[in-house]
């Protein structure tokens, strides 16, 4: 999932070219970006495009954001969302472990409640200093949790912070890398706002690359083309996954591979590299 492209969900028009873009997924909103009189037609319009044979025959992983548990919307979200072709439920504003079971709770009873065979993930959105300091307790809250993601704008601006600040970014971003990686879950990088200002877009997604983030959220169609190219993995690193993944299959405990010792983050890593060179290679 080099690229998720934000798509508001009051905008069905929108949906047609979202899904003929180059991103790998699709982020549908029903949260921020869509004003109070008009959450009911969004939640219509999404329900109406997950059924269609559109995103039926789309391979992009498809994604809702929907409005924080302790809202009121939040109960309509989940019923209008929950369908065998969603992907990921994005949850905004989690602060603590009991919002994740919360959430995953609601998921399971909807699930069952409609036969689907399988479960729908969680991407949790890390939003203030609360949620950064139990971030690895979050992600490990509950097995639907694959993700967390950077919400730069609503953690950075209360706290009166220059969301520019380059040194900031990156020590968030490590952050938010380093409890993801204690939970054994992906990091996911934050959108950027500026979308005139292409350098800075790539240099935060190079940054993010290098801290080992799986992709980049986009808020416009000209930065997806940026974070395919800055995430793709490279010939090298396909090869390199690879021949970890054929050892590791032979071998028991850590092994020596190109002069470097070879143990399980490794080999996780590993696989997470092949897994995104695949989904890649099918959009």
């Amino acid at each position: 999932m080099r690229s998720k492209l934000f798509v508001p969900a009051s905008r069905p028009e929108l949906f047609p070219k979202a899904l003929a873009s180059a991103a790998d997924s699709l982020s549908f909103d029903l949260e921020d970006a869509v004003a109070e009189e008009h959450k009911d037609a969004a939640r219509q319009n999404l329900a109406a495009a997950l059924a269609s044979p559109e995103f039926a025959a789309s391979a992009k992983i498809m994604i809702a954001r929907v409005n924080a548990p302790d809202t009121p919307h939040f109960a309509a979200d989940l019923a209008a969302v929950v369908h065998p072709r969603l992907d990921y439920v994005n949850l905004p504003k989690v602060d603590s472990a009991a919002d994740i079971r919360a959430a995953s709770a609601a998921l399971a009873a909807l699930e069952q409640a409609r036969g689907l065979d399988r479960r729908i993930a969680l991407l949790a959105n890390i939003e203030t200093p609360r949620a950064l300091r139990c971030a690895a307790e979050i992600a490990a809250a509950d097995p639907r949790v694959v993700g967390l993601q950077l919400a730069f704008a609503d953690l950075l601006e209360p706290l009166g912070i220059d969301r520019t600040n380059a040194a900031v970014v990156q020590q968030l971003q490590l952050a938010l890398r380093l409890a993801a990686g204690e939970a054994n879950v992906w990091a996911y990088d934050a959108a950027y706002g500026a979308i005139k200002d292409a350098d800075g877009f790539r240099a935060e997604a190079v940054g993010a690359k290098r801290l080992g983030f799986l992709g980049k959220s986009c808020v416009h169609p000209s930065q997806i083309a940026i974070a395919n190219e800055v995430f793709q993995p490279s010939a090298a690193e396909i090869d390199f996954a690879r021949r970890v993944v054929e050892a590791a299959s032979t071998r028991a405990g850590a092994f020596a591979l190109d002069g470097r010792m070879i143990d399980a983050p490794f080999i996780r890593r590993a696989h997470a590299v092949l897994a995104a060179a695949a989904g890649a290679a099918t959009r």
